[in-house]
């Protein structure tokens, strides 16, 4: 099978398995929605388990996506190679700067890239932290295929998955979402 036949089959699951958790009720219906600008958001009653989002930081040392646990993640996938990457990196640091008092905490995730190349293009864009997931293991995880990035994934305070955006954002369309995220109570334990 080649490989646009073989991407195509795994985005059409992908957007299958994320429909399906998301609409196999009328209930569900009125509570997760995707927009025509891509943007595919859920209630918090019906987001599904955290998952699990951990790694090599492309600077140095770990980072493992439950420990911030209590304040909400916006993990986003880029690429030095991603014009669109390059496009959104300003907007979604000046969320970060935005919003990182009220609980919030950003996180890229670098597919398909050398680390020399990976911290050229972070150097002096971004001051949040990124994995270095060149094999795009993390990326493919959460069902972002590499070819597919720009994408933005926000965690809610639980690590639950509350809102995707598979293209890339501009500040005046995120930062919306994540405040609204942020000012959800996490659920009791």
């Amino acid at each position: 099978m080649n490989a646009r036949r073989w991407t195509a089959g795994l985005l059409a699951t992908a957007a299958a398995v994320v429909l399906v958790g998301c609409t196999s009720s009328k209930a569900q219906e009125k509570t997760c929605t995707t927009t025509t600008d891509g943007i595919f958001e859920c209630a918090p009653d019906q987001r599904s388990a955290p998952p699990k989002v951990a790694g090599e930081l492309l600077l140095g040392g770990s980072y493992d996506v439950s420990e911030a646990r209590g304040q909400v993640v916006v993990v986003n996938f880029w690429g030095s190679w991603c014009a669109p990457c390059r496009a959104e990196a300003d907007d979604l640091e000046a969320v970060y700067q935005a919003t990182k008092g009220s609980g919030v905490n950003f996180l890229g995730i670098n597919v398909q890239d050398s680390r020399d190349k990976a911290k050229a293009f972070e150097k002096g864009r971004v001051t949040y932290p990124s994995l270095f997931d060149p094999s795009s293991k993390t990326a493919l995880a959460l069902d972002i295929p590499p070819n597919s990035v720009p994408a933005t994934v926000v965690l809610d305070r639980d690590g639950r998955i509350a809102a995707v955006i598979r293209a890339a954002v501009k500040q005046e369309g995120l930062q919306p979402i994540v405040e609204r995220i942020a000012a959800e109570k996490q659920a009791p334990n």
